[in-house]
């Protein structure tokens, strides 16, 4: 059983991106954070169900994002590169607090939309737009650390740890949005090369064959 999970485990990675897809297409185009307290308000109460939908979605990522950070920490840290692991797995748990809190605010814009004031609802939505902090510097950790240790390791191609390394400082800037979403293709396609690679642990053929 523990051999399968360390065979297929990578592909969490997948699962993760794919719903968090989902999630971002149901979700549309909400009200921005200049919107008026009443034009939040009309937007849930006529959107409910996709905005609760596109939150669960989020969330239920979310738990698959973090197995997959684990996934992770755990290759590297296999391949000699615990320290880096380890600083990538802590801004993967980050990231997905402020992928939570997006889920919950946009839950609770849509849970209850016409027992809002319009101040609350206001106040509501500049969080959903702009608490992005927490996801930023969650990105640009998990990122940073991840391209350092295949650098350092070759756990991976080394031109995909380069590539995590720019993603993750773009994090930081005004490019960020664009920047996740960098991210979660690395996400895809790595998840995808582990898997190919035989899973948790498992050496590239050059190396098997050396040994």
């Amino acid at each position: 059983m523990l051999d399968r999970w360390t065979r297929f485990a990578p592909l969490v990675g997948v699962v993760f991106v794919v719903v968090l897809a989902v999630s971002f297409a149901i979700t549309g185009n909400t009200p921005s954070s200049t919107d008026s307290g009443d034009k939040v308000i009309a937007y849930y109460r006529d959107h409910k169900s996709a905005q609760q939908a596109s939150a669960f979605l989020g969330l239920y990522a979310l738990v698959f994002g973090v197995f997959f950070f684990g996934v992770m920490r755990a290759h590297l840290r296999s391949r000699g590169a615990a320290g880096l692991a380890a600083a990538a797995f802590g801004g993967g748990v980050l990231l997905a607090v402020g992928g939570a809190g997006f889920s919950g605010f946009s839950f609770a814009l849509a849970d209850a939309p016409d027992k809002l004031t319009p101040a609350a609802a206001q106040a509501l939505n500049i969080l959903n737009n702009d608490f992005f902090f927490p996801l930023a510097a969650g990105g640009a950790i998990f990122m940073i650390g991840n391209g350092l240790a295949i650098v350092r390791t070759a756990a991976l191609p080394v031109w995909l740890g380069w590539v995590a390394v720019v993603i993750g400082v773009a994090n930081l800037t005004p490019v960020g949005f664009f920047a996740f979403l960098a991210l979660l293709l690395w996400v895809l396609v790595t998840s995808i090369l582990l898997f190919l690679r035989g899973g948790v642990g498992a050496q590239p053929a050059a190396v098997r064959q050396a040994v």
